[in-house]
């Protein structure tokens, strides 16, 4: 456990549902008695959401793999700083869309082959892992679909296309294989509460370890 609470993650490709299945979880953990912080990468801090606007927005081509992985691991260690470590360490759960899984797969894989770059960098500045790591899994061309459809003006990433986001999705279940012991691979092409009924029985032995 990175401390006296419990962080919770959601991954997988964009348009596979994560931000909802987080708000889902995080209301049945409030009903429980549970104290509970939402939040997000790229951002979750005021420093961390300006680097956000940087790397969601703008053409599809404006950084390579490098300067990426450099920008999401500043955003992420000003996120660990400002929200993730004391809300841990106040005994709250922690859920976030998107943490380091992410830039594993996004940078380290997808972008390039600068996985040893990324695992380098996240052991050197970051250095948390989740207790529990949901990847959110479904066919790419039905998430693509779903991503662009919400003209979020943040969809620099939905528009490397789809061979870009077979890449992700494969990268993540590379990733569910590599860390079972954390991470659950849900079959996200289900209806939302079905997903979120199963998340939550995972969720809760987790929960019941951090002060309710």
């Amino acid at each position: 456990m990175a401390g006296d609470g419990a962080l919770i993650t959601f991954e997988g490709i964009d348009g596979a549902g994560k931000s909802t299945q987080l708000r889902l979880l995080a209301r049945s953990l409030r009903a429980a008695g549970h104290d509970v912080v939402e939040t997000r990468e790229p951002g979750g801090s005021p420093g961390a959401e300006e680097i956000r606007r940087l790397l969601v927005e703008g053409a599809p081509g404006r950084w390579s793999g490098e300067t990426e992985t450099l920008l999401f691991t500043a955003a992420r260690r000003d996120h660990l700083e400002k929200t993730i470590r004391p809300a841990l360490a106040a005994g709250r759960i922690v859920l976030c869309d998107r943490f380091a899984d992410s830039t594993r797969v996004y940078q380290g894989a997808a972008r390039g082959d600068l996985r040893a770059v990324v695992d380098r960098l996240h052991a050197e500045l970051i250095g948390v892992e989740p207790d529990l790591t949901f990847i959110l899994d479904m066919d790419p061309a039905a998430a693509l679909t779903r991503g662009l459809a919400r003209r979020s003006g943040e969809d620099r990433f939905e528009e490397l296309g789809a061979g870009f986001q077979s890449r992700l999705r494969e990268g993540f279940r590379a990733l569910a294989r590599e860390f079972p012991a954390r991470c659950q691979l849900i079959d996200a092409a289900r209806p939302a509460a079905e997903i979120a009924a199963e998340i939550a029985t995972h969720a809760e032995p987790v929960a019941a370890g951090a002060p309710a």
